[in-house]
């Protein structure tokens, strides 16, 4: 049986534009208004019979926003950064950049103390092979980008390291199909 799997990128917030490492920022002012102007393309999501979210803040009033009622879900946070939480990239190369190197080239380390690359995408792969299994059922997971980024990376069977070269910009969808372990990405127009 497949499932057809929308995930939606919330709507930015000043953490995004920044730079910051899991700051848990409600939409500002602009994503407000991005998301209130995609909202006529956007709520046929509301239509999917399962819809989830992210925990965090952004992600929940994004959904909220465009009418999904989403049930947050604790599996779909973002990459926990550790002492790394809040912090910009900037701040963070310029007092630890052999840690930033390390955490970039290796999948598996996790300097900041938090979680590693490789787990996080673990992570989201194991929340997407556990959805419920109904022929044809819909569902909307409004996430984080890295969120959208991991679930491509263990949808698709890449290398971690294909998490860096994938660009999800705010509001956009991507759909995966399939089911347990054999998910395809699903191009629309």
């Amino acid at each position: 049986m497949h499932v057809r799997l929308k995930l939606l990128a919330a709507a930015r917030s000043s953490a995004l534009l920044e730079t910051r490492f899991g700051d848990d920022r409600p939409l500002d002012a602009a994503g407000w208004h991005e998301a209130e102007r995609a909202a006529p393309t956007l709520c046929r999501l509301a239509a999917a019979e399962l819809r989830y979210c992210s925990p965090s803040a952004r992600c929940r009033e994004t959904g909220e926003l465009l009418g999904l009622t989403p049930l947050a879900q604790p599996a779909l946070r973002d990459c926990d950064m550790g002492r790394w939480h809040g912090r910009t990239l900037g701040e963070v190369t310029a007092a630890e950049p052999g840690a930033v190197d390390t955490w970039l080239a290796d999948p598996r380390s996790a300097p900041h103390g938090g979680e590693s690359l490789l787990a996080f995408i673990t992570r989201i792969g194991t929340w997407l092979d556990t959805r419920p299994i109904e022929q044809g059922a819909g569902l909307v997971a409004v996430a984080e980008p890295g969120v959208v980024r991991a679930a491509l990376t263990y949808a698709l069977q890449a290398p971690p390291h294909a998490y860096w070269r994938i660009d999800v910009q705010p509001l956009s969808v991507t759909t995966l199909t399939g089911r347990a372990g054999n998910w395809s990405l699903a191009l629309e127009a």
